[in-house]
C-alpha cells in the first residue's frame, strides 16, 4: 500500500531500501494444483486487479470518472471494462475519519461482489497507513500485553470476516498484514527483534481468516519485490517460527529508468519464492508514474506477463495501487489523466 501523504514512503522501504520490479514472458493461467505452507491449493484464476480503497472518498468529494469516450461511469465498472477481475480494499481498525473502517469497507466490497469481481481484503491492524517506515498499533490496543494483543488480532481479525459474510461475500484472498517487511504491530511484532512475535500475530490472522472461510487465500505482504535477501529473510524467519501462510505477496513501483532491470528481479525472485517455499505468488501492489502512461503500460504487460509464466500456474496475479486517483492527495502514481479518464496504461490489463 501506498503512504497517500509521503510520495517518499512509496519509493523508500523502512531500511530495506526501495521498491521497484520486474520484465517478460508469456503463458496463460490453467487449473493448478500447488502445495503451500499449509497444504495444497488449486487455482484456475489470474488475478487482473486494482486496490481502489479511496474509492468512496473521493466520489463523496465530487470526484466522477469517466470512459474514453468521454461517458460519466462507475469506477469498477469502467476497470471491469478495462479487463480487470478483482479489486483490493484495505481495512483500518478505528480510523479518525471513518473512511476505511468496516463499514466502508462492506460498501465497496458489495460494490465489487454485484460486478461479479473477486475481492482481496487487506488488513493493515493500524487506525491509519501501515508500510515498511511505520507499523503503528490502533489506539485501542497501545496498552495491551503481548498475549491479550494476539487474542486481539484473533478476534477482529475474525470480527471483520464475519460482518462481510453476514453481506454474502466471502474474500478470494486476505492480507494478514500491509507491506510487513520488518513485522507489524511495532514494537512487539517488529520482526528484526523479535520474529518469533510477528510469526504469532500472523498465525492468529491466519487462524481468524480460515475459522470464517476455509476456502479464502491468506497472504503475507511484503514490498520490493525485487528484493530476494528481504523476501528469503523474512519467509525463513517465518517457516522456523512455525507461521502459516498461502500466497507470498509482493510490491513493485518502478521508476522510467529501471523498471526493466527490476521486473527481471522481480521474476527471479518469484521463482525462488516458489521453489524455496512451495508457496504461489502474487503481485499486491504496483504503480507508476500517470504522467508516463505509455511506459506503464509497457511495464504492466511485461509484468503482468512475467507472473503467467511461472510454473505451473503458480503467479496468480497482479493489482494495481490506487489507479483512479487523480488530482487527489498528490499522489502521482495513478492510472487515470487529469480528466477522470483512464491512461493506456490499463490497457495492459485487456489479456
Amino acid at each position: 500500500m501506498k503512504n497517500t501523504i509521503s510520495l517518499l514512503s512509496i519509493l523508500v522501504c523502512c531500511f530495506w531500501g526501495c521498491k521497484k520490479d520486474t520484465p517478460a514472458t508469456t503463458t496463460t493461467a490453467t487449473t493448478t494444483t500447488t502445495t503451500g505452507s499449509t497444504g495444497t491449493t488449486t487455482s484456475t484464476f489470474f488475478a487482473k486487479g486494482a486496490d481502489v480503497s479511496w474509492l468512496t472518498q473521493m466520489e463523496a468529494s465530487n470526484y466522477k470518472f469517466y470512459n474514453s469516450s468521454g461517458t460519466q461511469q462507475d469506477c469498477m465498472q469502467l476497470l471491469k471494462d478495462k479487463g480487470m477481475n478483482a479489486i483490493r480494499l484495505r481495512v483500518w481498525v478505528n480510523p479518525t475519519d471513518g473512511w476505511c473502517n468496516t463499514a466502508d469497507l462492506v460498501v465497496k466490497a458489495k460494490r465489487a461482489s454485484a460486478l461479479g469481481m473477486k475481492i482481496m481484503i487487506d488488513f493493515h491492524y493500524s487506525d491509519s497507513w501501515a508500510d515498511p517506515s511505520k507499523q503503528t498499533k490502533p489506539a485501542a490496543w497501545v496498552n495491551l500485553d503481548f498475549n491479550t494483543l494476539i487474542t486481539t488480532v484473533h478476534d477482529y481479525t475474525q470480527s471483520v470476516m464475519n460482518t462481510l459474510k453476514a453481506n454474502n461475500i466471502t474474500p478470494d484472498w486476505v492480507q494478514v498484514g500491509n507491506e510487513t517487511n520488518d513485522g507489524m504491530l511495532w514494537e512487539n511484532g517488529r520482526a528484526s527483534t523479535n520474529m518469533a512475535n510477528f510469526a504469532k500475530l500472523v498465525s492468529a490472522g491466519y487462524q481468524a481468516v480460515k475459522e470464517v472461510s476455509s476456502t479464502t487465500q491468506v497472504i503475507v505482504h511484503i514490498s520490493n519485490g525485487y528484493d530476494n535477501s528481504l523476501f528469503r529473510w523474512m519467509f525463513d524467519g517465518l517457516k522456523s517460527n512455525g507461521a502459516k501462510w498461502d500466497i507470498i505477496g509482493m510490491s513493485l513501483y518502478p521508476t522510467a529508468s529501471n523498471w526493466q532491470t527490476y521486473n527481471t528481479q522481480c521474476l527471479t525472485n518469484m521463482n525462488d519464492m516458489v521453489s524455496r517455499y512451495s508457496t504461489p505468488v502474487m503481485i499486491c501492489e504496483v504503480g507508476f508514474a500517470a504522467s508516463d502512461a505509455t511506459t506503464a503500460k509497457a511495464f504492466l504487460t511485461d509484468l503482468i506477463s512475467k507472473t503467467k509464466s511461472i510454473s505451473n500456474g503458480n503467479g496468480l496475479g497482479v493489482f494495481y495501487w490506487e489507479p483512479e486517483a487523480y488530482n487527489w492527495m498528490n499522489y502521482g502514481l495513478g492510472a487515470f489523466d487529469q480528466s477522470g479518464k483512464p491512461t493506456v496504461a490499463l490497457d495492459a490489463f485487456a489479456n
